[in-house]
């Protein structure tokens, strides 16, 4: 039997210059869902997210609130770690780059390895500088002289920094993507990576003074004077986790593993799609296998934001509607790779209508008629005693989910699973299995209460078997109410407290 190769995944590391919001949350289950269809198919997943602590907006929130930067970073990355652990997001490891023991290492050993490949150089440098990307922007990259997705205003900024040497791996950059030796998806995206990487690509700026830096970050090897630039720092991590330069993990999981995926957001694209590869291919190391890259969450048609003060509370929503609620409105509700507003009214219709109206509805009215009609004291029912029309919708959800994953099509995948729920609540109005039950209790002859029986028992078969498919399409989504699910059905059918309890008033 073939072994599959491991499966190396991880969601890109967020600034912790505040508490986390629904943005966070979005990318986190889009991850964990990714992770999870791996797993349940056999394959060995390493799945790694973190916070990104050493940038100067940390910097800046921590001397707004008249606190330390190393006080800053821990309490809120803290608030990332709990938020993925509420999420019910199945970490095997979790780096904060500004305490964790092996992040220096690493961030200097590929500096090292750049710099011997002849790919770092000293120069002095002005430009515009966007403090919330954390980068220098060209002029052709100005909305009405500032940056596009920040309201603060660009510093100017005239100093000497270490630059890395873009340029020369633009072909090879080119190449990978178009060759999709490096995949990303979707391909819009794709095609405006090409589209910036045909445009010529600029050196560009890895350090910067520590004095601007206010002496927080990791200082470049051999120049006290000057911080590792964030971006060289951050996308440093996801060697780190993995326990470069010496691990065995590292070479496992990346030199010589599957696949190596991240998952992030368009307005970092050009980070990891650009920058990341080509400091890849200086260091001579392996290129990421795939960039699985999602829209925003947005109100009223602006993107959530620390700095737009529009940010969704994502505890609270977890508080008041449970795990799983917000998990299916952000994976189903949710364009997975375009960007969609954020309505909490939707949030509570879809967990009313689909998830307890749908799918716990119907969960609860079989195991009520298997338990008053003493059937199936164990799941001894024939494949083919199920419904045949019913099996073809569960095999098509089979297809649609597979489908929607390698697609990075998440909400796709959770349209075919409601498919086959909604054709069993169908199927249950059609075969009517309560009036079955009726039937039998009443029938005047054995031979009349026997086929009555029959075709109870068919129907009740036929929708048990439906819902153990939904359950195991769902667990990589919705992985409590699979398990749920499969308690009330395995090994008989019980009856317990509904699945999804009705929710508190608005």
């Amino acid at each position: 039997m073939t072994i599959a190769p491991p499966f190396f995944l991880t969601s890109a590391i967020p600034y912790v210059n505040a508490a986390p919001h629904l943005g966070h949350a979005l990318e986190l289950v889009q991850s964990d869902a990714l992770a999870r269809h791996q797993r349940a198919r056999g394959r060995s997943v390493f799945f790694a997210s973190g916070t990104d602590d050493n940038s100067l907006k940390n910097v800046r929130a921590a001397r707004a609130e008249n606190t330390t930067p190393a006080a800053l970073v821990a309490r809120n990355g803290a608030e990332f770690g709990r938020l993925a652990q509420a999420l019910g997001v199945e970490l095997d490891d979790f780096i904060h780059t500004a305490s964790d023991p092996r992040h220096v290492p690493a961030v200097h050993a590929l500096w090292e390895r750049c710099a011997i490949a002849g790919d770092v150089y000293k120069k002095a440098y002005r430009g515009r500088y966007c403090i919330g990307c954390e980068q220098f922007l060209r002029d052709s990259e100005l909305v009405a002289g500032g940056c596009a997705l920040h309201p603060e205003p660009l510093e100017i900024l005239d100093e000497e920094n270490w630059f890395f040497r873009l340029s020369r791996y633009e072909a090879e950059i080119f190449a990978a993507i178009d060759g999709e030796k490096l995949e990303i998806l979707p391909k819009e995206r794709k095609n405006e990576v090409l589209r910036f990487v045909a445009g010529g690509l600029e050196d560009f700026s890895i350090s910067r003074s520590r004095a601007r830096a206010h002496g927080w970050g990791i200082p470049v090897p051999g120049d006290d004077s000057q911080i590792v630039y964030v971006w060289f720092d951050a996308l440093a991590s996801y060697l780190a986790v993995l326990g470069y330069p010496r691990a065995a993990r590292f070479d496992e999981l990346w030199q010589h593993g599957g696949e190596r995926v991240h998952v992030l957001g368009k307005d970092i694209l050009r980070f990891h799609a650009v920058y990341w590869p080509a400091i890849l291919l200086s260091a001579g190391l392996e290129l990421p296998s795939a960039l699985r890259v999602h829209g925003h969450i947005t109100s009223l048609g602006k993107k959530l934001g620390k700095s737009l003060g529009n940010a969704v509370d994502p505890f609270r929503l977890l508080r008041r509607y449970g795990v799983d609620a917000v998990r299916y409105y952000l994976l189903a509700h949710l364009h997975t790779t375009k960007d969609s507003d954020f309505r909490e009214d939707l949030l509570r219709a879809a967990y009313s209508s689909e998830l307890a109206g749908k799918l716990g509805n119907l969960l609860q009215r079989v195991c009520a008629l298997c338990r008053q009609n003493a059937l199936f004291s164990e799941l001894d029912q024939a494949h083919s005693e199920t419904d045949p029309a019913l099996r073809e919708v569960a095999a098509r959800a089979r297809v649609g989910v597979e489908e929607a994953v390698s697609a990075f099509a998440l909400q796709d995948g959770l349209r075919a699973i409601f498919e086959l729920v909604s054709a069993a609540n169908r199927y249950a109005d059609a075969s009517a299995p309560w009036q079955l039950a009726k039937l039998a209790r009443a029938a005047a002859s054995e031979p009349e209460r026997e086929k009555a029986t029959s075709a109870l028992r068919r129907s009740l078969a036929s929708l048990i078997e439906a819902l153990l498919v939904t359950a195991e399409l769902l667990e990589p989504f919705l992985p409590t109410t699979a398990r749920g699910v499969r308690a009330r059905l395995v090994p008989f059918p019980t009856l317990g407290e509904p699945l999804f309890p009705a929710l508190p008033s608005s």
